[in-house]
């Protein structure tokens, strides 16, 4: 059962998101990660084999499918 204690809610629901990661000073940008959603504040909840397998992922010797410009401000 899905209980968000920041926000109370109990209501969630399964999406697929890009998130990016700072590796060593490295942006890695990873897509279709399957995640929990709160339904109240769009939290982003990734459970522990997702986690792994995104560590594994970026840590490890997989090489990324394709690389992109990112536009930085400050």
């Amino acid at each position: 059962m899905f209980k968000r204690h920041v926000c109370s809610s109990e209501e969630s629901h399964i999406e697929y998101v890009s998130e990016i990661f700072q590796i060593d000073g490295i942006f890695c940008l990873v897509e279709n990660i399957p995640a929990t959603v709160c339904s109240r504040c769009g939290a982003e909840i990734f459970d522990r084999e997702t986690t792994e397998r995104i560590r594994v992922m970026l840590h490890g010797e997989t090489k990324p499918v394709r690389s992109i410009s990112v536009d930085v401000f400050s």
